[in-house]
């Protein structure tokens, strides 16, 4: 248990549901030992989607010494910062991507070791790669310092992860299910700590030998697949009023109601501003001794399409002090991160880390992003790999289904085709980029900060630190993408090579209105938004029509745009006709049941009674409610609304706003294997092509 609850209560409340269970000896866990791996075993898999590859080796489980070993390896090898695949693979851009990653089971642990290969080179070469640099372990060859800021590394993330109730409670669960002493996981760090360099390289010239499975994923069909032939389903009929002398017993157990607690923002964030006038919105964290800051400038791609272009190969860079490879390794150091990420319409730049090395990391980011040196063959092996990337999202479906959505929302001119062309990526020059993210701190601005400092000091340290120029530069006007108009309804069939077909339906509704948001949210729960909504339950449980499918009313970002009615539903080809039709026949239909409704409205209140945001989601969660036009905690107006919604207003809301509309259909799969005539009974249908929704 983790939770918001008094421990004495729970205490007495598991011995009178449990004391009475006489407890018996449990069998002790054994296995079959698996058969020594001493030569590499190659296994191939063909698929649509891109190349990649994955070598695996095999170790003892969670309670051997193997298990503390490998974890600190993986740690050496990648940690998203300054690990060997890090810095000599994805850095130097040998390869489009490689990683590590360990599984730690009861009876064996696997460490796993993966690439994606760039234009023209082979998954064999990506697979030497990885290999070469379990050679540098052997050698010796990764640097004293870096063991101890795995340790903080660790401690980081471990106080992340602490943080929320769900992290401590998978924390106890793990440790339990593997069969680990929680004095030994909770030891866990202080173990790691005492682990010399040469017992790594001894561990690994022991173990990381030709004693490795690899399997290669390569694009191509799977000749292996058995066709199955369409049984013959009959409905379930859906009892929705009955309930088993069970639920009533849980329905009708007294309980103590939880209270919702709202958030009032402008007791639980303090502003103010620096010399340079730029605001700062301050959450202090009195729980352990992580920072996060944030720089955020409401300027995005839509405003000029290079910035994406600029902030990804910021990674391969580094200032005029340090190179690329060294900037990590001093983040890293400092047990503090960076990253510049980027939206439509913002983008921001994230320090986070220990608080006790805050100002250091702090004048690190400041000297970088004001000094980022231009490199121009890093620059031309980004440009190359944006190019396999791009090839590669042609073969990858879920790549394909969001901007299927993105198409169906807004047309062939839209955010995720407003994009540099082959030609415009090959005649960037690399200054032109850097100049762009020195230009960053010098448009408007805002600061987020959620930590320890206190609110003096954090203004002292940004006064001395944080550079900006006299006068700030203006925002120039974003391109502006107009949202389809939901007028007729439209099909576009796009192929790809699978068994199955993936619909996507979306129609345009009003702008966004306060006075709606109870209404969506119980529409959404009732309809189609969790498994046991009208949607699910009928189309997957009862008539088997689809593997995945949900059904709700997007809310837009921001106040100025739309509603949009989405339905999804994944199903096998020769269903499409049936699993179409059924969800058709639910949006204009939609069924009445008084249990459902109750257990949605139930749902809801329950959901907003037990959130609570805390923290540095406060910052976040009011710069997203001020975006709709909010100073205040809209959960207040949807918890008391709901509260008098009957199931007859959410009937009305869907005669009203979902009822008959027209739909852009979206259908993903092999062209040979749908319905046509099906499809055509919906509106006119248009076969496409990837180019038209990846704008390349």
């Amino acid at each position: 248990f983790s939770g918001d609850f008094n421990p004495d209560e729970m205490i007495k409340i598991i011995d009178e549901k449990f004391g009475k269970m006489k407890s018996k000896e449990i069998p002790p866990f054994t296995f079959k030992p698996e058969k020594s791996i001493t030569s590499p075993i190659v296994k191939e898999v063909f698929g649509p989607d891109a190349a990649s590859m994955m070598l695996s080796f095999r170790f003892g489980g969670a309670t051997s010494v193997d298990a503390d070993m490998m974890t600190m390896v993986d740690m050496i090898l990648s940690n998203g910062q300054a690990g060997l695949l890090d810095l000599n693979l994805n850095q130097a851009q040998k390869v489009l991507s490689s990683g590590s990653s360990t599984n730690i089971m009861k009876d064996y642990s696997v460490h796993s070791l993966s690439g994606r290969s760039r234009d023209g080179q082979s998954l064999e070469e990506v697979r030497d790669l990885l290999l070469g640099q379990l050679n540098e372990l052997k050698n010796g060859n990764f640097p004293d310092w870096i063991l101890p800021a795995i340790i903080n590394q660790l401690k980081l993330e471990q106080a992340k992860s602490f943080e929320s109730n769900s992290g401590r409670a998978s924390f106890m669960l793990q440790t339990e299910v593997v069969g680990e002493n929680y004095k030994d996981a909770v030891g866990q760090i202080n173990r790691l700590a005492k682990i010399t360099k040469q017992q790594i390289i001894d561990f690994v010239k022991k173990n990381y030998n030709d004693n490795y499975i690899v399997v290669y994923k390569r694009t191509g069909e799977d000749k292996t697949t058995v066709k199955v032939v369409k049984p013959h389903i009959t409905p379930i009929a859906m009892n929705r009023e009955d309930q088993s002398p069970f639920l009533i017993k849980i329905i009708n157990a007294k309980v103590n109601p939880v209270q919702p607690v709202f958030v009032d923002f402008n007791k639980a964030i303090e502003k103010f501003k620096l010399n340079s006038g730029v605001e700062v919105s301050y959450v202090q964290n009195k729980e352990n001794n992580l920072f996060d800051l944030y720089y955020i400038l409401e300027m995005g791609t839509n405003h000029n399409k290079k910035l994406g272009l600029a902030i990804d190969y910021l990674e391969y860079l580094g200032s005029d002090k340090l190179t690329a490879a060294q900037l990590k390794q001093e983040f890293y150091k400092l047990g503090c991160d960076y990253t510049v990420s980027r939206s439509e319409d913002q983008c921001s730049i994230h320090l986070s880390g220990l608080n006790e090395s805050f100002a250091p990391a702090l004048v690190l980011l400041e000297e970088f992003i004001a000094n980022p040196k231009p490199d121009d063959e890093a620059l031309k092996n980004y440009i190359s790999d944006i190019l396999k990337k791009r090839s590669d999202a042609k073969l990858n479906k879920r790549a394909i289904l969001s901007l299927m959505q993105q198409y169906a929302r807004y047309g062939a001119q839209n955010p995720s085709t407003n994009i540099l062309s082959e030609q415009e990526l090959k005649a960037i020059r690399a200054d032109e980029l850097t100049s762009l993210i020195k230009s960053l701190t010098g448009f408007d601005h805002r600061i987020s900060y959620y930590g320890p400092e206190k609110n003096t000091s954090l203004t002292n340290l940004l006064n001395k630190y944080h550079y900006v120029p006299k006068t700030f530069q203006p925002i120039v006007e974003p391109a502006k993408f107009n949202e389809m108009k939901s007028d007729v309804t439209r099909v576009f069939v796009f192929n790809y090579d699978m068994k199955q077909a993936e619909i996507v339906m979306m129609s345009k509704g009003d702008l966004f209105n306060k006075d709606l948001s109870a209404n969506v949210a119980m529409y959404n729960e009732y309809f189609g938004g969790s498994m046991s909504s009208i949607v699910f339950q009928t189309l997957r449980e009862s008539k088997a029509l689809a593997y995945s499918v949900n059904s709700t009313i997007r809310e837009p970002q921001d106040k100025y745009k739309s509603y949009f009615n989405f339905a999804y539903i994944g199903s096998q080809a020769d269903k499409l006709p049936e699993a179409m039709k059924g969800m058709t026949d639910l949006l204009n239909d939609m069924p009445l049941a008084e249990q459902g409704f109750k257990q949605a409205k139930d749902a809801i209140l329950k959901s907003i009674q037990t959130e609570r945001i805390t923290k540095g989601d406060v910052l976040f969660v009011r710069d997203r409610y001020k975006k709709l036009g909010y100073d205040y905690d809209r959960r207040k107006d949807i918890y008391e609304k709901t509260q008098t919604l009957a199931l007859g207003d959410i009937k009305n809301f869907q005669e009203k706003y979902i009822k008959d509309k027209k739909y852009t259909i979206m259908v993903l799969g092999k062209k040979e294997k749908l319905d046509f005539n099906a499809l055509s009974k919906y509106g006119e249908v248009n076969e496409m092509g990837l180019e038209n929704i990846f704008g390349y």
